[in-house]
């Protein structure tokens, strides 16, 4: 069976980001590294394809951003069958990133692009970021919008008296707890600006079995929904999940029985999470065959046009 995982993370020294997690520092060589171990350890668990995603919490400037677009694409030239990726995207300058967007899509067959957090503390459903959802549609490829380190204001508010987002306590301001809740409100903003039904073969990812969006389904549907379609409706539509570092029945039955199994996709948040974690996760996945077969695949294949 072919398994494609889509959050599956890359940091090269070359161009290293001082503002990672300290979780990212400590997990470098694993980052840089494509060709060596993460791939052997593909090979072991039967993976058939990694989208690899830069791991930082910078928004980049549009020099930054292509010179690491074409360097992940050199150094999967060769690989093709094992890797693609999601673009860098220098969001602060949403036409530059439409641009960045549209030219590694059709240059190196990038599946769209890995959009992380806010931007500068601004959600992306200010009018500027226009820019980058039409591109999107336009190249009818996903966008991966995936946490950051929190903005300033918000650790002053909430995390502050425990650390910020540094030392032991940051996995409560990120990984851990906070950023999962602010990508669920970033998602409810995007839904309440109208954003979905802007662009409406428009297409978000979001990790970490839904980002506690499954949790909150039937309250959120009728609490928000106010505009063409409902809440349910647009994300069965527009809003696809993976299971990226999350690997436990309950919460993916909790997924399925939500957004439905059209809508679910493997992935691993390799190397925080390992290969062998996710592997095992899948294979006991008490589903018919077929059903495991669309989260393992079929779905990814779909979504990113990979078959």
């Amino acid at each position: 069976m072919r398994i494609i995982t889509l959050e599956e993370h890359v940091s090269f020294p070359e161009m290293f980001i001082s503002t990672s997690t300290a979780a990212a520092q400590h997990m470098q060589a694993k980052l840089a590294d494509i060709t060596g171990e993460r791939l052997s350890s593909m090979q072991a668990t039967g993976i058939t394809m990694q989208v690899l995603s830069i791991e930082n919490t910078d928004v980049p400037s549009p020099a930054y951003a292509s010179a690491y677009n074409d360097l992940v694409a050199d150094k999967i030239k060769d690989h093709r069958e094992s890797f693609t990726a999601f673009a860098l995207l220098p969001m602060t300058t949403p036409a530059a990133a439409a641009d960045e967007l549209e030219r590694t899509v059709k240059t190196y067959g990038f599946q769209g692009a890995m959009i992380r957090g806010t931007i500068n503390g601004k959600f992306l459903d200010a009018p500027e970021f226009a820019p980058v959802f039409e591109r999107a549609e336009k190249l009818d490829v996903p966008l991966y919008l995936h946490p950051g380190v929190p903005p300033q204001a918000v650790i002053d508010a909430y995390y502050s008296n425990i650390g910020g987002t540094t030392g032991p306590n940051e996995a409560i301001a990120c990984y851990g707890w906070g950023w999962h809740s602010e990508t669920a409100i970033h998602i409810l903003r995007l839904f309440a600006a109208g954003i979905f039904d802007k662009y409406p073969n428009l297409k978000i990812i979001i990790g970490h079995m839904g980002e506690m969006l499954p949790m909150m389904w039937t309250r959120m549907n009728r609490i928000f929904s106010q505009g063409k379609r409902s809440l349910i409706d647009t994300f069965r539509e527009q809003l696809f999940i993976t299971t990226s570092g999350i690997f436990t029945q309950p919460q993916l039955q909790l997924a399925i029985d939500t957004i439905g199994i059209d809508n679910i996709l493997f992935s691993i948040d390799y190397p925080f999470s390992s290969n062998e974690m996710g592997i095992d996760f899948l294979n006991n996945i008490r589903l018919p065959a077929e059903q495991v077969a669309k989260i393992a695949h079929g779905n990814a294949d779909r979504l990113l046009r990979l078959k």
